[in-house]
């Protein structure tokens, strides 16, 4: 399969794990796209959802799902995502296309976070991927002096600023042995709105699209 059949067949997958009539949390990217595409298709399956960005509401809203707004509901039963990296623990690295706050807030009101990828994205150490921030403008360059610090180099995401209206620094050279701690820690730098590293918000599951079939990894 090529890789776009590779996140169809992830997408479709993930309707086993949506609970018949719930509101449900959907994330945002290429992969995301094609389990929008699934739900619409599978009429009546959801009560609605709530998004984690623009672009992701416009695809929902196109294939008839209702969407909530964040504030409107307490817990969501699951929350349903991709990753750009996702290691052996289920922790992430996500915001490549620049939604990881409001990815994140969607996340922390789900009960289980399912994530939905390709087997490229499953590596041994997370980093090789670079690792997003969202930050406040005024605060960029200090933050860059702390990433640099860590052994970083740091390329400001030229001519985007995220749905929230703040500029993305993308981090590479990372190798993120311990992320748990160093999302604890880069989170309480001030200036930073939040980290691409979803350790608290790890995955509980992962459906990872492979020319074999569709693999299901846990990490309960």
């Amino acid at each position: 399969m090529n890789p776009d059949e590779l996140k169809a067949a992830v997408g479709r997958a993930a309707l086993a794990h949506v609970p018949r009539g719930s509101v449900i949390g959907v994330g945002t990217g290429s992969t995301v796209d094609r389990f929008i595409d699934a739900l619409g298709a599978a009429r009546g399956l959801v009560a609605g959802a709530v998004s984690s960005s623009e672009r992701s509401s416009a695809r929902l809203r196109e294939r008839g799902i209702e969407v909530l707004d964040a504030a409107a509901v307490q817990r969501l039963p699951v929350y349903i995502d991709g990753a750009d990296e996702i290691d052996p623990a289920g922790c992430m690295i996500k915001g490549g296309g620049g939604a990881l706050t409001r990815e994140k807030i969607v996340a922390d009101l789900a009960d289980r976070f399912v994530c939905i990828a390709d087997e490229s994205k499953r590596v041994a150490v997370l980093g090789a991927f670079p690792l997003p921030l969202e930050v406040i403008a005024m605060a960029a360059a200090q933050v860059t002096r702390r990433l640099a610090a860590l052994g970083a180099r740091v390329v400001p995401r030229a001519g985007f600023v995220s749905d929230n209206g703040h500029p993305i620094l993308d981090a590479h050279g990372l190798a993120i042995t311990d992320p748990a701690a160093l999302e604890c820690e880069i989170n309480q730098w001030p200036g930073v709105v939040t980290v691409g590293i979803f350790a608290r918000h790890r995955a509980q599951l992962c459906l990872l699209g492979t020319p074999q079939g569709v693999q299901t990894l846990r990490f309960d």
